[in-house]
């Protein structure tokens, strides 16, 4: 097995200040990486290529596209209140939204196993026609839909244990059977979407999975939850691919969350998602970096994650 970890420091260009989404977050992980001498030797580097027009019009529209490049170039210091771009901020998220794609071409062509990206800005909140919540493109949808279109990808299954609930994901695909979006997170709370009401419609019914989970749910509860969600799952929508959309910001301790998972229950986590692709999908995972702000846990929380990919 070869897990590939892909990164580069132009991520770091996304400069946004002192917002909670800053460039500290990627240097604490690669500190944390970097220094597992042992994991290193598991796993292989990569620089990812940046995401075309095209593979951005997948999933969002031409006027989003336009929006966020005209608010970088005119130097506007936010998309909105939440939001914080720089003059280098567009380019930065279509490379972000590249290594996704480098990661789906990894685990496709057989290269590696799985792979994890870890990239600023995140993506699950940006919709079809709005970046918001921090994130500008969506990674994980454009890795998906990437997968579709380059190898005939035929059923995605996303995962996203973020403790915000990924709305952007989640209108992507509310009427397309060929994706599903299965979410744990704190609810109710930013972004107020993530009803277990919220199921998908037209086509696509059944194929969204929202798992709301009070402020303070204790780590085993959420743990059994996740695991009765993979079950059922995995016996509707056997997955060809796993993408996670991987937030660490529902580990105890977060500033910005309020759910109680430790860095043992992430393990766990990715080991239960490798056992389903192992089953379904020839252990094609890509992991996609989302939240996570708690700089003293989140380098150790990630590498606990990636030994587990590696393992």
């Amino acid at each position: 097995m070869t897990t590939a970890l892909i990164y580069d420091p132009l991520f770091l260009r996304h400069e946004t200040g002192f917002h909670p989404e800053n460039a500290e977050r990627l240097q604490a992980i690669y500190a944390a990486l970097e220094a597992d001498y042992e994991l290193q030797s598991r796993v292989k580097n990569l620089l990812p290529t940046s995401a075309s027009d095209e593979d951005l019009l997948r999933c969002h529209g031409e006027p989003l596209l336009a929006q966020v490049r005209t608010f970088c170039e005119r130097n506007r210091p936010f998309i909105d209140l939440d939001t914080v771009i720089c003059p280098q901020s567009f380019q930065v998220a279509k490379l972000a939204a590249g290594a996704a794609i480098t990661a789906v071409d990894e685990v496709c062509n057989g290269a590696s196993t799985n792979a994890f990206a870890y990239v600023r800005p995140p993506g699950h909140h940006a919709t079809a026609n709005r970046s918001m919540g921090f994130c500008l493109f969506n990674n994980a949808a454009i890795g998906a839909r990437y997968a579709q279109a380059r190898y005939g990808v035929e059923r995605v299954l996303i995962i996203d244990w973020d403790v915000h609930h990924g709305n952007g994901t989640q209108d992507i695909f509310y009427q397309d059977p060929t994706v599903f979006y299965f979410s744990t997170h704190q609810f109710p709370y930013y972004p107020g979407t993530g009803a277990k009401s919220e199921t998908g419609d037209g086509k696509g019914a059944g194929t969204t999975l929202n798992i709301p989970l009070p402020e303070g749910t204790a780590a085993r509860p959420h743990r059994e939850a996740f695991t009765q969600a993979l079950q059922l799952i995995e016996h509707d929508f056997p997955p060809d691919l796993i993408i996670i959309s991987a937030g660490f910001d529902s580990r105890r301790d977060d500033p910005l969350g309020g759910l109680r998972l430790e860095d043992t229950d992430f393990a766990e986590m990715t080991k239960e998602v490798m056992e389903m692709a192992d089953r379904h999908a020839a252990g094609r995972v890509v992991s996609l970096l989302e939240g996570g702000y708690n700089l003293n846990t989140l380098g150790e929380t990630v590498r606990v994650h990636v030994n587990a990919l590696a393992s």
